[in-house]
């Protein structure tokens, strides 16, 4: 436990203080692992995979660069392994050129091992859907400092859809075909204060699964528009990443295995846009 002195002035007249130790509660820093890799063009032959790993901090501290001993992707179905390594010594980002090919088909592995611990995540390929159009919109929820933008998009009728939207500046949002499956979709989204004239803003399309989806639901609900869900959560969300350092913990039953790293490994198409806001 952590302790931080506080003065506070109990008589004022008199210039007495009096010294309150206040505890804050801390924990061992804990792995973070954000891989989210998304597939822009899947028509290109090859793709640069770069995952970020880092670790959690106490209060008033830092995130740090976490140094990994070892980090694979694996495709199950033609046994293809490739080994990340570090860009840039010291940025916790690791990296590898891949056939985009091996990402989107068959089963996917992500093996980390760290500070003696190893973890495993799976995922397969999610597509997605193109953007159909971008438009700067005139409605307000609250008040005139808000900006809102108009997003249309077709779903696709043939599969269940789960979507994921990056509107920039941290700001995201999910949602799930149930009640417009195989129909052109519009809605707004609207950022909480108004951007600057002539500001130019990226919006993506993201295909995820149900478990990313409820994932993202929860980090999107505790997350501040200046962290973002991708920042270190304000409290514990477990991901698909989990500790196998124990040969009796399997994927199936480590639910109550405290030692997972926090994070999610997904493989997505991704559609973007960008829109210039005009005031």
């Amino acid at each position: 436990m952590k302790k931080i002195i506080v003065l506070i002035s109990c008589f004022i007249t008199l210039g007495c203080q009096d010294v309150i130790e206040v505890e804050l509660p801390t924990e061992e820093p804990r792995l973070v692992i954000d891989a989210l890799i998304r597939l822009d063009d899947v028509d290109n032959p090859s793709v640069l995979v770069q995952i970020k790993a880092s670790l959690t901090s106490s209060f008033f501290e830092e995130v740090q660069a976490a140094q990994l001993e070892e980090i694979t992707l694996r495709n199950t179905v033609s046994g293809s392994v490739i080994t990340l390594t570090e860009s840039i010594p010291g940025t916790g980002v690791y990296e590898k050129e891949w056939e985009v090919e091996e990402l989107t088909q068959g089963d996917l592995e992500l093996r980390v091992s760290h500070n003696g611990q190893d973890y495993l995540a799976q995922t397969k390929y999610v597509p997605a859907v193109p953007l159909d159009s971008l438009e700067q919109g005139t409605t307000t929820l609250f008040g005139d400092d808000e900006t809102e933008v108009i997003v249309t998009f077709t779903d696709d009728g043939e599969r269940d859809d789960f979507y994921l939207f990056d509107f920039d500046f941290g700001e995201y949002l999910v949602s799930e075909d149930e009640f417009y499956q195989g129909q052109r979709f519009q809605f707004s989204f609207f950022y909480d204060s108004k951007l600057e004239d002539q500001r130019m803003v990226t919006i993506s399309l993201l295909g995820i699964d149900k478990d990313l989806f409820n994932y993202m639901n929860q980090l999107i609900s505790q997350s501040g528009p200046d962290t973002g869900p991708f920042s270190t959560p304000a409290t514990t969300v477990k991901g698909n990443i989990i500790n196998i350092t124990n040969e009796n913990d399997t994927v199936g039953n480590n639910a109550t295995n405290g030692n997972f790293a926090l994070g999610y490994f997904a493989v997505c198409q991704t559609f973007s846009d960008t829109l210039l806001i005009n005031k």
